[in-house]
């Protein structure tokens, strides 16, 4: 590692394959946590290059217990992370409701790293069980229209590189990574970014694999449609700038939308939306990013998927999906 470290502390870069063998060895348990945390420190400085996050992306796939959900046509709605902005947690409501509105979600999450609360630590505090067993996943989506992929029980580096992030408590590659490296590969993805270096760079790997997708980066740093400000879309079909008004909603604002000072409260205001008895701003923060999802599923118009978000949340369904998911875990 020291070889490596100095490389990186003269400002050079990898090369795909140097960044995949590095992760590899990581995972395999060769460096120590001090390496480990000087390793991800490099990145933290300066920005990745493409091919680097296109080797640690082969790497945890090729170390990743992998699932096969391709018969559903599911698709993963996430964020990176690391906005440091503490919203409640957007995508994984946003996830229900669109699964409530008859579309099968894969949905992969981890724990908070630089937020209070991430998608586990909100799910297993409201009773979710995880599994990894495919069949089990299977009868989620088939009962439920949702399954959960808990990231370090698909992949040994995340798992082993988790201590190390929780103490730095500021994002690093591995939330770059983490939208990318989804168990069962879905083929349709919203994907949210904390900046727009990274938009394009996801905007490059999913036409490489010609998936159906929406990549958003709000212009005020968000990693969703807060809202708050415009927002940058990055489609397989274009590329526009949004307002609120995009969605028929008003502007909101920061304090708003946040998520709670504890995993507890994070809980709570997220079931309150969920049962559709959330603020005018939440519900329209959660509607705006399932109607995206669902457009990018189904290529609908933005305003017919607005009313299936809203059916799905309002008439309970969005409910009914997460109920039925606590059933199966």
């Amino acid at each position: 590692m020291k070889e490596i470290l100095e490389h990186l502390y003269q400002h050079k870069t990898l090369s795909k394959a140097e960044a995949k063998t590095i992760l590899i060895d990581i995972a395999s348990g060769k460096y120590n946590h001090y390496q480990i945390a000087s390793f991800l420190t490099a990145f933290i400085m300066r920005n990745i290059t493409l091919d680097e996050l296109k080797g640690f992306r082969e790497a945890l796939l090729e170390l990743c217990h992998h699932v096969n959900l391709s018969e559903y046509n599911a698709m993963d709605v996430c964020g990176t992370g690391g906005d440091g902005k503490n919203t409640f947690n957007i995508s994984t409501l946003s996830s229900f409701v669109v699964a409530g509105a008859n579309i099968p979600v894969a949905k992969h999450g981890n724990y908070g790293v630089s937020s209070v609360s991430g998608s586990s630590n909100v799910l297993e505090q409201l009773g979710i069980r995880f599994q990894t067993e495919e069949s089990k996943l299977k009868q989620q989506l088939d009962k439920a229209n949702i399954c959960f992929l808990h990231a370090p029980q698909f992949h040994p580096a995340m798992k082993f590189v988790a201590p190390v992030r929780k103490e730095l408590g500021v994002k690093t590659f591995f939330n770059m990574l983490g939208p990318l490296v989804n168990p069962a590969q879905p083929k349709v993805q919203l994907v949210g970014v904390f900046s727009l270096e990274l938009a394009r760079m996801y905007q490059y790997l999913f036409q490489e694999e010609q998936m159906q997708y929406t990549i958003i980066h709000a212009l005020d740093g968000f990693d969703e449609v807060s809202l708050t400000d415009e927002c940058k879309l990055i489609s397989d079909n274009e590329e526009c700038i949004i307002k609120p008004n995009y969605f028929g909603f008003d502007a909101v604002s920061l304090s708003e939308i946040h998520g709670g000072d504890t995993v507890e409260a994070a809980a709570e205001i997220f079931m309150t939306i969920l049962k559709g008895e959330g603020t005018k701003a939440q519900n329209e923060v959660v509607i705006a990013n399932a109607a995206l999802a669902i457009q990018t599923h189904q290529k609908t118009e933005i305003t017919e998927a607005i009313e299936r978000a809203k059916d799905s949340l309002f008439g309970l369904k969005a409910l009914q999906s997460f109920n039925a998911l606590k059933q199966l875990s």
